[in-house]
């Protein structure tokens, strides 16, 4: 192998080069860590020296300085000799402040660094996935406005059950993200920051570095809170946050996972009955030998990708549960990638998630055609209770129905011939006297209850607040690379 391997030579995560977008990836990148860590010492030397600890104006400005000028091969070269990430940052960013290296990370442990950084990263995370999230709601309302009343066939155990609407559906979607976004905005809006607590929690060296004064202690955590801009900070801590928030967050993202993963399943099914598509591009190859194929490989992306996120929840369950004590180290390279993961995986099934759900393609006569074919079987309770109204027995009616029913599915089934049950009862002369209603009695929209009005409701209940709140969020697109 080569001293210096190209992307070729050695394995690059999918999630990365071919899953989430730039922005997500840049959250989660080295750069942006490690700033983070430095934006954090500076807030740290900052609240420390407006509690009155000697730290002068030179040495902020150097720190500010060299803030986002990350010497990385200095870091790496370190940690090499000293095993430990934070410390070799440290001696990284003392060799570019030299007036400064004292009283860099002064009083605080390495997860003051560490942690802060992953609830920043994570709370950063969730705002790019929120934005994405109600772009989503918002196009699928406008898909179900446009087809409130497009009548088709509603399925329980994925058999013909009654009518629905495809607005209606489409509210159904819609309405599993809702459900996530009220979620997802809780855990933004409950985020703590783990702030300055000392080595097991305690705050025991800014005790000494304050000579035992508590309200200066109390004040060091929640300034630099501020300074970084959460509200409030985790009241108790071990060394570390409690692992059980990485448990909490990734439960919402699997949330989104599962929504994602149930839109991509409907409209795969529904691709095979030919009644919905996902977008499909002028060149784009379905099959490499049956040239004909149109496959839904987006949404088969979506699916792959939200099971990696659903199965990935365990990750942080197993580490919040295993914690001993104050903390134990076991859970450091786990997070380093199931955090990471989950979020650019959740970013990347969003991105097709939105780009699928703005090109959806229905096809209305294929829709009509199905909704015909079931229809006579779903109007016989109508047909039944038409027929007693006009004087028949309702238990040889009812029989009558069923011989007929039985009959017309054998024919379909077996013979492959059309649904011909009206006909069938048309002809009997048990119908007689309704007979010039019965055909008039199949509107498909007289079976489809209230799903149009119930598109309206979703669309002035739900989904044009949450367009109003995030109006300023609207009008993302996206693009689908691979």
């Amino acid at each position: 192998m080569s001293p210096d391997p190209s992307p070729y030579d050695v394995y690059q995560t999918p999630l990365v080069e071919r899953y989430a977008t730039r922005e997500m990836s840049e959250n989660f990148s080295a750069n942006t860590k490690f700033r983070t860590w430095r934006r954090l010492w500076v807030a740290l030397a900052e609240a420390e020296q407006e509690l009155g600890l000697p730290i002068t104006d030179a040495q902020l400005d150097e720190l500010r300085r060299f803030q986002d000028d990350i010497n990385h091969e200095a870091a790496e070269a370190r940690e090499k000799q000293t095993r430990h990430d934070v410390m070799a940052h440290i001696y990284a960013y003392g060799l570019q402040c030299p007036t400064a290296r004292p009283i860099i990370h002064l009083g605080a442990t390495s997860a003051y660094v560490g942690d802060n950084t992953d609830l920043i990263l994570m709370r950063d995370g969730l705002r790019i996935l929120l934005k994405k999230l109600v772009n989503i709601i918002d196009v699928l309302g406008t898909f179900a406005a446009q087809h409130r009343d497009v009548v088709t066939l509603a399925f329980t155990h994925y058999q013909p059950a009654q009518l629905t609407t495809v607005g209606k559906r489409a509210c159904l979607w819609a309405y599993d993200l809702v459900l996530d976004l009220e979620d997802l905005e809780f855990r933004l809006h409950t985020l703590r920051f783990r702030g300055e607590k000392g080595t097991t929690g305690t705050q025991e060296s800014f005790m000494k570095l304050f000579n035992g004064d508590e309200e200066k202690v109390k004040a060091v955590d929640r300034l630099v809170a501020e300074k970084i801009g959460f509200a409030e900070t985790f009241p108790v801590t071990g060394q570390t946050y409690p692992r059980k928030v990485d448990s909490q967050i990734l439960n919402t993202l699997s949330g989104l996972a599962q929504s994602a993963h149930k839109f991509s399943n409907d409209l795969r099914l529904l691709h095979n009955l030919k009644e919905m598509e996902e977008p499909f591009e002028a060149e784009q190859v379905g099959s490499s030998a049956m040239a004909y194929k149109r496959n839904p490989r987006r949404c088969e992306l979506i699916a792959a990708l939200a099971r990696h996120v659903i199965v990935n929840t365990l990750n942080p369950a197993f580490t919040a549960a295993n914690q001993w004590f104050e903390r134990t180290l076991d859970d450091s390279a786990n997070r380093r990638l199931s955090l990471p993961e989950a979020f650019l995986a959740v970013d990347g099934l969003l991105n097709v998630y939105l780009n699928v759900a703005a090109g959806l393609v229905v096809y209305p006569t294929v829709i009509r055609r199905h909704v015909i074919d079931e229809l006579p079987f779903m109007a016989t309770e109508d047909l039944l209770m038409m027929a007693v109204k006009a004087g028949g027995d309702r238990q040889d009616l009812h029989e009558r129905i069923r011989r007929h029913a039985v009959e017309a599915a054998r024919m379909v089934k077996e013979e492959g011939r059309p649904n011909d049950l009206l006909d069938r009862l048309t002809t009997d002369p048990a119908f007689a006297p309704v007979r010039e209603r019965l055909a008039q009695s199949l509107d498909p929209a007289r079976f489809a209850g209230r799903a149009p009005r119930q598109v309206d409701e979703c669309l002035d209940q739900i989904i044009n607040p949450i367009r109003a709140k995030y109006a300023h969020l609207l009008g993302l697109r996206a693009t689908v690379e691979v």
